[in-house]
């Protein structure tokens, strides 16, 4: 059975998570979605353990459900050098007593706890209770992975189960990276928030021999991923290599050679882009025979927003998302199965942008140091927008 899962986000017991991320918020937020599988995030905390096993009906082998929706117990851990681990647990018992046993001074405080455990260390402690786990957005500059390593190997010792791609990144890039022809790729939303335009914003499709935690186990250990769903990575807020403060795009080898600070003052962080660049081993990336299509979606609701010139979450934006999830069923319908004239029937205004972004004839401004890309639906523009690059003649 194909089954769409989105395994990384976040609780309400988060640092910077939506107080509204709870289970009775983020099930039906799913199912519109589009989405049969979602990871509970969190699953080292101990309050929010309380309320998952408080509020679900446990249905076996590893599976939590609330209203028709399907939960498997994940958690984003942060090692040595900051660097984040996701991880994929079979059972409360078993989160429980590896949260016990996991050193971490804030795991009561913050659902993604700290420690100083290195990878090799988290994989082995996690490995022993059958967990899953890989990098977490594995070439972001603050805490991906591919940060402090240039080889997954040096960070783990050993093979981890999956590299998780992130926003910024999609299949075409990793795979100009060597080592990792012998992995799958995850990509998920690692959603703060159960608006419709956080949850399920990247997931995977996933064939499964039913929705247990022994399903997804042999599914990853065989790279049964059938396909990626994800931002066109530009639209990612580290993409490019850019300010903090200002957010302009500046050359990376500009940027090294001012030591990584701004002329105006600010921090200039290395985008995913550069980053894969260094450590790519192809010009052009070589997929191995079992990855699967990465097809690349925007929330409905920015489309939305873009066209409207309205907020993401004001009436206006919501209100027209709505209506086109009571015709279609659920956002995925909309964006990838619904015809345009059906769409247009609906939302004429909307139609064309829906289309213009299957078509990939969308104008984008790349993201960067924090800040994510935007997109246009200009068709005075024949070429993709780019926002000016600061080289050295105008840093």
């Amino acid at each position: 059975m194909l089954v769409n899962a989105d395994f990384h986000v976040h609780s309400c017991f988060s640092m910077a998570s939506s107080k509204d991320m709870l289970i009775k918020n983020m099930a039906p937020k799913s199912k519109l979605k589009g989405l049969q599988l979602l990871g509970t995030g969190d699953a080292f905390h101990p309050a929010w353990l309380n309320m998952i096993e408080a509020e679900t009906s446990y249905l076996g082998d590893g599976i939590y459900a609330f209203e028709d929706m399907n939960f498997v117990l994940t958690t984003e851990v942060e090692g040595k050098n900051k660097i984040h681990h996701l991880i994929i647990i079979p059972n409360i018992e078993i989160a429980r007593e590896l949260s016990d046993k996991l050193p971490s001074k804030n795991k009561a405080a913050d659902g993604r706890p700290k420690t100083q455990l290195g990878g090799a260390e988290i994989l082995e402690m996690v490995r022993d209770y059958d967990c899953l786990i890989g990098p977490a957005h594995a070439f972001t500059p603050w805490t991906g992975m591919y940060k402090s390593f240039d080889s997954i190997y040096d960070c783990y010792d050993k093979k981890p189960d999956f590299v998780e791609l992130g926003l910024s990144a999609d299949t075409f890039m990793a795979d100009t990276v060597g080592e990792l022809k012998d992995f799958p790729f995850l990509s998920n939303s690692d959603a703060h928030s159960p608006w419709p335009h956080r949850l399920g914003r990247e997931f995977n499709q996933i064939e499964l021999q039913d929705i247990s935690f022994s399903s997804i186990k042999h599914a990853i250990k065989h790279k049964d991923i059938k396909a990626n769903y994800g931002l066109i990575p530009n639209l990612g807020k580290y993409h490019m290599t850019a300010c903090t403060k200002c957010y302009k795009l500046i050359d990376p080898v500009i940027a090294k050679e001012n030591r990584m600070k701004c002329s105006c003052g600010g921090t200039i962080k290395k985008g995913v882009d550069f980053r894969i660049s260094e450590i790519a081993d192809y010009s052009q990336p070589k997929h191995p025979d079992f990855r699967p299509d990465y097809i690349h979606l925007m929330p409905l609701a920015e489309l939305i927003s873009t066209v409207y010139g309205k907020g993401v979450t004001t009436k206006t934006v919501q209100g027209k998302w709505q209506e086109l999830i009571d015709c279609f069923a659920t956002e995925i319908d909309v964006l990838i199965n619904a015809s345009i004239e059906e769409i247009g029937n609906i939302d004429s205004k909307i139609a064309p942008a829906i289309e213009s972004f299957r078509n990939k004839t969308i104008n984008v401004i790349p993201g960067g140091g924090g800040k994510y890309g935007e997109i246009s639906f200009d068709k005075r523009l024949t070429k993709p927008k780019t926002e000016k690059i600061v080289t050295l003649d105008n840093f």
